[in-house]
This record gives C-alpha cells, structure tokens and sequence, in this order.
C-alpha cells in the first residue's frame, strides 16, 4: 500500500514530459476545487436562507401550541387553568381567541383574523421584536394592532379618535339574514388603532391583535373558551414531558404543536428546495469529476512504459490499479479540502463586508455551519472515489504485454 501510495503522489504532484497531460490534469483540479466550492457556497446560503426565512417563527410562535382537535373552540375551565399553571417545565402561557373578522374603514374593506390575546401574551412571544410603530393594546380597551399590511391597505391612522375601525363578525346561531336590516346578522364593534406589527407580508395582513376581553364579547363567548392556549418553556426542558403533563390535563380533543409543527408546510417546502439544491450541485460535482476520470485514463496512457516496468520488476496488477485509483481519490480529497476552504473564506467575506445584496439595505443571508463542510467532504471523497475506481479499472493486462 505504501509503494502504491508514494507512486501516486509522484504521479499527482510531479510534472508529466506531456504538456497536454499536465493542462488535462490541471483542468480536472480546478474543476474539483470550483466544484466543491460551488457546493459549499451555495449551501451556505441556502441555510442562511432558511434561517431568515424562519426567523419570525422565534418572534410569532410559540413553543407549544394547544389546538383543538375538531372544531374551533377548546373548553378551559379554571381546574385546568390551575393545573397547568403548576406543571412542570412551563414557564407561561396565554390563552388566545381567534375567529375570522371583517374590517371596515371609510369605504374600504379587508378580510383578516382577530387575534384575541391576554395579559401574559408578551411573556410567551416576543413582542418587542415585532412593534413596528405605536403601542402594545391595552387590556380591556377597545383598542387593536393590527399589521402593516393591513395599515397600509386600510390606510388607518393610529390613535385616531374621529375615525375608528369597524369590526364584524357574523353572530352565532342559525346563520338566518333578516331581509329588512342585514346588519342584525352582524356583531359589531368600534376600535383604536394603538399600534402597528411587522413580521412578514402573509401575517402583517392575516392578524388583528385585541384583548382577549374584548374578542369574547365580539364573538359572544364565555371566559371558559379559548381557541388554542400558547406555551413557553422553561430553557432545558423536556418538550415530550411538558406533552405528558398536558395530556393529563386535557385528556382527549387537543392537537400539541411545536413551533416546527405549527409550520410544517413551510419546513416541508424549505426541506425539500434545499435537498433540490443538494442534487443539482452534486450533479455539477460529478460531472466535474469525468475530468477526473479523463485525466487519470491518459496518465494511465502516457505511463504505459513505466507501468510495463513496474510489473516487470514484480508489481501486481492490482498494486498498479490501487496506484491510479490512489492518484484520482488524493485528487478529489484534496481538491474539495482547497475548494472547502476557499469557500469558508467566501462565506466570512460575506458575513463581515456584505458585497452581495438583495437590496440596498439587506445583505444576502449565509451561515456557516459544519453540517455544510461534512456534507461537501463527504460528497467529493464518495464521488472522487467512484471516478478513481473507474478510471484505474482501464489497467488491463493487455496493457501489460
């Protein structure tokens, strides 16, 4: 293995007397290099993409989320309030009431969700982080935040005493419409705008923020409904021991998500791009490595006098093809350790001068993570290997004669 190993690394690092071997086999380097770079570039972005993707996840939702398992509404009463408040592992939680509204304002109409929250909402989210402009509700006031989206839609003013906010909702009962006067099919209740969030466009348009007060008496509930319950952790804590504590509570009725799960549709869509990704890199990678398996074939051509003289001196055959396929696999690992490299160093140019941009004010998100740079390695040494093997099974033993 060590004469097979020191014939290879001569043949890779030393000049050949051909020229036109030497450019074919610089070629198949670069290649590697740019290929493994390639890969470990576009990776890094992409994570870095999902990541800004799904920041608001950490802003918006919570850890745990209490939905019920049919229906729209979950029966809450006080010994479960109690109960819950003295499980382990659950440092808040806050119960929400959430109905489809319309909004009216001067002559102009939107369809969004009232989000009816309580006092502790703040201590479960984290709504410093999405304030926008103005002031968080104040409880038991008819005052809402609603989304910029919708602000800018409705164009509505904050604070704006002379012309508020019309909220309706449909009553509940038998869905019957008075002909003379439609309006009695409707709840309806006059608002404030205190404040403005931001999170992203979907939500800035979805969501109206209210007292959760308030959202039982436009929706004609009692304090024992909610529409889901909204959870924060303790750091450390077990999510499947807080489930067990939870399903004790509330022994059937209820769906239990985490924050994953109350996106999963959104972590399917990102999962699935970033595995796309991965295969059209990985494609560009093999096609890369045929250069591999090209250069190799001619070395394998141009020594022929010096592998006739190493059978001759008593060489196996299977030691002069383990020398070939030593030379193409060194080529690959060292090619995407340089290509690794080089794009480590493009990633934390990127992270500390932000040359690319997605506009003016917003830099293109990278990470850097090792998961990337063990996927990459790991990808050019499996694929370099298979082109080694291939290309060092053209030493035949007509080769030889």
């Amino acid at each position: 293995m060590n004469f097979s190993l020191y014939i290879a690394k001569r043949y890779l690092f030393s000049k050949s007397s051909n020229n036109a071997i030497n450019i074919i086999t610089g070629i198949a380097a670069a290649g590697v290099v740019v290929g493994a770079m390639s890969l470990f570039i576009v990776l890094s972005g992409f994570s870095g993409l999902k990541d800004f993707s799904l920041q608001f996840t950490n802003e918006f939702d919570s850890d745990l989320k209490i939905i019920p398992e049919s229906g729209k509404i979950i029966t809450f009463s006080e010994a479960q309030r109690t109960q819950l408040k003295n499980s382990e592992g659950i440092e808040n939680f806050s119960e929400i009431i959430e109905e489809r509204i319309f909004l009216h304002y001067k002559g102009k109409n939107q369809i969004a969700y009232i989000k009816g929250v309580d006092s502790l909402y703040g201590k479960v989210t984290q709504l410093d982080s999405i304030m926008y402009v103005g002031e968080w509700l104040v409880p038991n006031e008819h005052q809402v935040v609603t989304g910029l989206s919708t602000n800018a839609k409705l164009s509505l003013g904050m604070n704006d005493y002379a012309d508020l906010l019309e909220i309706y909702v449909p009553k509940p009962g038998t869905g019957q419409l008075n002909a003379l006067d439609p309006s009695d099919a409707f709840n309806k209740e006059n608002v404030i705008v205190s404040g403005v969030y931001q999170v992203n466009e979907d939500l800035d348009a979805k969501y109206v923020f209210s007292d959760i007060a308030f959202a039982r008496n436009l929706l004609s509930l009692d304090s024992t409904k909610v529409s889901s319950i909204e959870m924060k952790l303790l750091p450390n804590t077990s999510e499947e021991k807080v489930r067990s504590e939870i399903n004790k509570i509330f022994p059937s009725g209820i769906i239990i998500k985490n924050r994953i799960q109350q996106n999963d549709a959104l972590y399917k869509m990102l999962n699935t791009e970033n595995i796309a990704v991965y295969l059209i890199f990985t494609l560009v990678l093999i096609i890369a490595l045929f250069n591999v398996i090209g250069s190799i074939i001619m070395m394998i051509l141009d020594k022929r006098k010096n592998i006739k003289t190493l059978y001759n001196m008593g060489a196996s055959l299977k030691e002069i093809r383990r020398i070939f396929f030593l030379q193409g696999t060194l080529m690959s690992v060292l090619g995407g350790l340089l290509g690794i490299i080089l794009g480590i160093l493009a990633v934390l140019a990127q992270l500390k001068y932000e040359f690319v941009a997605i506009t003016s004010t917003l830099p293109y998100p990278v990470k850097l993570k090792l998961i990337n740079i063990v996927i990459v390695f790991v990808t050019i040494s499996v694929l370099g290997i298979i082109a080694s093997k291939i290309a060092s099974s053209r030493v035949r033993e007509k080769l030889l004669n």
